[in-house]
């Protein structure tokens, strides 16, 4: 099953922002949702932020909300997570997925991908 590759994470400091991408490629990319996961150290794996095939829905977690932007380019088969006041509370492994839709991405569940390696993005104060 086809692996997303995420990068762009690293260690800043609070309030500053970060762009993550995802190389998600894969059968029928243009096709389908695609959303943005977190998973801080000991914790479940969150829902962060998602997008319709097209672009013209998004829906974000609401710890999130006002901060982070999801965007798509389906010509490059990329997703982008543009993160911006970042929080220590932010501090987690990234990863994106795709699915059928939005909804199923806020539900983490019907994942066309495997799980990726993800990219860390560690906030200090």
């Amino acid at each position: 099953q086809v692996q997303p590759v995420e990068s762009g994470g690293g260690l800043v400091e609070a309030g500053e922002s970060l762009r993550l991408s995802c190389e998600a490629g894969g059968p029928s990319f243009s096709l389908y949702a695609m959303g943005w996961f977190r998973q801080p150290s000991g914790k479940e794996r969150e829902f962060v932020a998602g997008i319709s095939w097209n672009g013209g829905n998004t829906r974000y977690s609401d710890s999130v909300q006002g901060r982070f932007t999801v965007s798509r380019d389906n010509d490059k088969e990329m997703v982008y997570l543009q993160m911006n006041n970042l929080k220590p509370e932010d501090t987690a492994v990234y990863y994106c997925n795709a699915a059928t839709n939005t909804d199923n991405l806020a539900g983490l569940r019907g994942f066309a991908r495997a799980w990726g390696q993800g990219t860390q993005v560690t906030v200090s104060t």
